[in-house]
């Protein structure tokens, strides 16, 4: 009988073999949860990368099943496979049998596992799948040149931290296409010459010509940059105040650039909503409105005049004939600048000449050539001397806090123009009365421009002599005449430290008469009374020492008393009744905001523009430095010398009289304690210099 032992041990391996394959196939089928092979090997690839649900009959993975051993390495044979796989072209097709490899990169099935760990801890993502790339090239320009478009520290944070919450979503488009905000918002910054700003300080991307995502995110950020630009100078100006003269002090109201990217990205209107940081004030309103008027916009489109070749017109010589060239568009600059025969298409003498006159008033060289920087002025917004005295006085509203007055005692305050030299006190959004002032001097004597509250009134006023007087005035009067302040009523005495102090005491013939506004500030200036009344009389009014002299002070105090005290019943007549020799101070329980302005342009009650001399030059110097801007940060604070409180030592000519007990008698209290009273005024801007303010 034949042994059939060892036959069967071997048939028993084939069926070993057998069964193992089977085991294989099926495990490589459910796993791959195909019921074809892959057309490709990058097909294959994905399967090994990405997981696939479980059949029906296993049961889900639980977080569990993803928790992988971070030091488990991957045995190499499976690296080699994935490699000799990743080398194969992806155009190879795969054979059935190609499926034997299949074993060999099974051990990589913990990364899928790893990958799709990360994917459930990862918050899903408010990206379309359109705007992705788009997103993907944000993340990575504001991770790396945000400084680019965004030079500011707070809006570069903003920025980064508006694009991180949306997951780096673009705003501006969807698609590769501009939104209606986006739209809405790059009309608003073309118009931006309506407001008195430069629409060329916030340039629009052309979203058109981006078709890629690294133009569209570039896009993106060039539009932010620019909106954040206008927000910031439409409410705080193009320039600071600094950059005019250190007489000027306003609070700062800056934009948030937070706030802007939230109010403006989820506004109805996102136009309205970025016109809105321009002023509130009705003054600002209506030289808005005169501005259209006076460069003739009238609302409607205006057809702009195309650029293309020179036009120029040859005039004959002796017998020659002259050279007239012809264009389409003339018709239209014979209708812009009023020459005759409008249908005319020949550039001939007359349009040559009305071009060189054109040129001639836009700072252009007066060449009669229609060049290209020509139509571009010819396109832009007109200009003359009228609409520049608007664009300056724009310009200083916004200077101007966006609420001028006390809320607690019906929005009332102080408007006093020092061009116009009035000053009206504004109740209940309507004029309650309104004086002649006068004003500094031109020059060192300027009446400063600031916004202070006016907390008391004083009643039979001291007046102590400012330092700049009593050192530049009386001192060097006094080494003429040693009895020349006795003469005028005036008390010298001298303090601990060796400088003198020299006051006059209430009275009649004191030199702020008989009441003093007191808002207390660095300049060391107020409104008061005074005995030279002729001076009301002339139109032009300055000639104080930077103190506002009132012409009805006794009305101006009783009008402010019963804003803030009504309850009281002040009359002029109760007002005149406390004259005498001691001083009353008339405390206010509100304090009612005083607002020192430069209005060279506004807009009357009639609706008529009213226009007055720059009598410092403050609008000469605005213009000077908004057409010379370019390169320069118009918004950094300049460093301006300030009020100094100190007080020098100082020799006093032999014979002059003390009216105390000689030197060393009494420290003395500061300048400004002596003026107003109270703490200290606050400290000026880090980096400024001392600076004496003669007042009176």
């Amino acid at each position: 009988m034949p042994d059939y032992s060892n036959r069967r041990f071997g048939f028993d391996r084939v069926l070993m073999a057998v069964a193992a394959t089977f085991l294989t196939v099926s495990a490589s089928a459910a796993f791959a949860q195909s019921p074809s092979p892959r057309d490709s090997t990058s097909e294959l690839a994905i399967d090994a990368a990405v997981p696939r649900p479980e059949p029906a009959n296993v049961a889900p993975p639980t977080a569990s099943d993803f928790k992988v051993d971070s030091t488990a390495s991957v045995p190499d044979a499976s690296k080699d496979a994935d490699k000799s796989v990743a080398a194969q072209p992806t155009d190879t097709p795969v054979k059935p049998a190609d499926t034997a490899a299949a074993p060999a990169v099974a051990p990589a099935a913990a990364e899928p596992a790893k990958e799709q760990a990360k994917e459930i801890s990862k918050p899903a993502t408010t990206v379309a799948s359109t705007d992705q790339p788009v997103a993907d090239k944000m993340r990575e320009m504001l991770g790396a040149k945000s400084s680019k478009y965004f030079d500011r520290k707070g809006e570069r944070a903003a920025v980064e931290k508006f694009y991180t919450a949306r997951d780096f979503a673009p705003l501006w488009t969807q698609g590769g296409t501009p939104t209606a905000a986006a739209r809405s918002v790059m009309a608003r910054l073309k118009d931006a010459a309506a407001d008195g700003l430069a629409a060329a300080d916030y340039p629009t991307p052309d979203f058109t010509t981006a078709a890629t995502p690294d133009s569209l995110a570039e896009a993106e950020l060039k539009l932010t940059a620019s909106m954040l630009d206008y927000a910031r100078q439409a409410q705080s100006g193009r320039m600071h105040w600094s950059q005019i003269s250190g007489d000027i002090a306003f609070p700062e109201h800056p934009t948030d650039p937070a706030e802007v990217l939230a109010h403006v990205s989820t506004a109805k209107d996102a136009s309205a909503a970025l016109e809105g940081y321009n002023p509130p004030h009705k003054a600002y309103r209506e030289l808005k409105k005169k501005l259209a008027e006076l460069r003739g916009e009238t609302g409607l489109p205006v057809q702009p005049v195309a650029e293309g070749p020179a036009l120029k017109f040859v005039k004959p010589k002796k017998k020659q004939v002259a050279t007239v060239m012809e264009d389409a568009r003339v018709p239209m600059l014979r209708a812009r600048l009023n020459v005759e025969n409008p249908d005319d298409n020949k550039y001939d003498a007359a349009v040559a000449e009305a071009v060189r006159k054109f040129q001639a008033s836009n700072e252009l060289k007066p060449s009669g050539v229609l060049d290209d920087a020509t139509v571009r002025a010819m396109n832009a917004p007109k200009r003359d001397r009228q609409i520049d005295t608007l664009i300056v006085n724009m310009e200083r509203w916004r200077w101007l806090p966006r609420q001028l007055g006390a809320p607690a005692v019906g929005n009332a305050y102080v408007m006093l123009n020092i061009p116009d030299f009035t000053l009206k006190v504004m109740h209940n959004d309507t004029q309650a009365w309104t004086t002649r002032v006068v004003v500094g001097k031109v020059g060192s004597h300027a009446t400063p421009l600031m916004v202070e509250t006016m907390k008391y009134i004083t009643v039979n006023p001291t007046w102590n002599v400012p330092p700049s007087i009593i050192y530049n005035e009386y001192l060097p009067a006094l080494q003429q005449d040693p009895t020349v302040l006795s003469r005028m009523g005036l008390k010298l005495t001298r303090n601990n430290d060796g400088s003198i102090h020299i006051a006059q005491p209430p009275g009649e013939a004191n030199a702020l008469g008989r009441i003093r506004f007191n808002f207390p500030n660095r300049f060391l200036v107020y409104q008061h009374d005074t005995p030279d009344k002729n001076l009301f009389s002339r139109d032009v009014r300055a000639f104080s020492h930077g103190c506002m002299r009132v012409q009805n002070p006794d009305q101006y105090a009783a009008t402010l008393l019963n804003i803030t005290m009504p309850g009281e019943r002040y009359t002029p007549e109760k007002i005149r009744s406390m004259y005498g020799s001691s001083e009353i101070d008339l405390k206010f329980p509100t304090p009612i905001p005083v607002n020192i302005t430069y209005q060279t342009a506004w807009v009357d009650d009639a609706g008529k523009l009213q226009l007055r001399n720059d009598i410092y030059g403050r609008d000469a110097q605005m213009l000077s430095i908004l057409r010379n801007a370019k390169g320069k940060d118009l918004e950094t604070v300049v460093a301006k010398s300030q009020p100094s409180y100190a007080r020098p030592r100082a020799d006093i000519p032999q014979g002059v009289a003390f009216n105390d007990n000689g030197p060393g008698a009494s420290s003395g209290p500061s300048f400004f304690e002596r003026l107003f009273g109270g703490p200290t005024p606050p400290p000026p801007v880090q980096g400024q210099r001392p600076r004496r303010t003669v007042t009176r």
